[in-house]
């Protein structure tokens, strides 16, 4: 693949709850390597609620001899269960994570001894040094609980310079709000390769309540079309396709170092988006 995408692309899972769903992710796992990615990353429940379904999805996932990064997040956990945990990695072989701060679950009564985002990645790196590769998470519209984009942009270099690696965003459709965002965060200082995400549109209702829940903007007139679509799944698949692939494209043509998609555990809608843009995106 050509150096201008220097990371290639990248594929997020979520540990599936049923052995039905077990099993058709590793159908979804073996078409997605196929495109040769740079890594797959696994998600990881509020406060660890599924850390042991992500440990065994990522053992899983790793099968197809793909690099796979863990989600470790530290709000609800203590600095002896992370440690446990790093440890348990690294014993694994495992090499790559993404550090976030996480939701705290309703119910839970602690946050936990770390915080922030970034002193999980701080933490990390004076238990380990540099055996992890550390990817942070990254709003190019904003946390939806930040107090103001400004402040937002000051966590976000905060925790880059606390020792990550690398950043993915948030999905977005909107190519020109993550090229504001990483041309604020490199007057910042932020070097690190901004990693833009990429939500495939399959299902009107499931984007919308996702986008209300994570402040991604969905512009008005993707919305009006996806409803004058109604039921017609194929149709906003279709639809979807074409607005993603085009988001890719100028993505990429803009300087993006490569793309990660938010497969919601499946292949089709991904490799789709890939054929479109020419076929896979493969690291170096």
């Amino acid at each position: 693949m050509s150096s201008s995408y220097p990371l290639g692309i990248s594929f997020e899972f979520f540990p599936p709850n049923t052995e039905a769903g077990r099993e058709k992710l590793m159908g979804v796992r073996d078409a997605l390597a196929e495109r040769q990615p740079r890594f797959f990353s696994v998600t990881y429940g509020a406060g660890g609620s599924t850390q042991g379904r992500t440990l065994h999805t990522v053992k899983s996932v790793r099968e197809a001899g793909i690099t796979t990064a863990p989600h470790l997040s530290c709000i609800g956990s203590e600095k002896a269960q992370l440690r446990d945990l790093l440890a348990q990695y690294r014993e694994d072989g495992i090499d790559s994570l993404v550090a976030l701060r996480g939701d705290l679950p309703s119910g839970m009564g602690g946050m936990g001894e770390l915080r922030y985002a970034n002193e999980l990645v701080e933490f990390i790196r004076e238990e380990t040094g540099d055996h992890f590769e550390i990817a942070v998470a990254a709003y190019p519209e904003s946390h939806p609980q930040a107090p103001s984009f400004e402040r937002d942009l000051e966590n976000f270099a905060r925790k880059v310079k606390a020792g990550a690696n690398l950043a993915i965003t948030q999905y977005f459709f909107s190519a020109d709000a993550y090229f504001h965002f990483v041309e604020r965060a490199r007057a910042l200082g932020v070097e690190a390769p901004i990693v833009p995400g990429i939500m495939p549109i399959t299902n009107y209702t499931k984007l919308a309540r996702f986008s209300d829940a994570c402040g991604a903007e969905i512009p008005r007139w993707i919305r009006k079309q996806l409803e004058a679509y109604g039921d017609d799944s194929e149709a906003i698949a279709q639809f979807g396709s074409e607005v993603v692939s085009r988001l890719c494209q100028r993505l990429l043509e803009g300087g993006a170092p490569g793309l990660h998609f938010y497969t919601l555990n499946q292949a089709d809608p991904c490799l789709k988006i890939l054929d479109n843009l020419g076929g896979s995106l493969a690291a170096r």
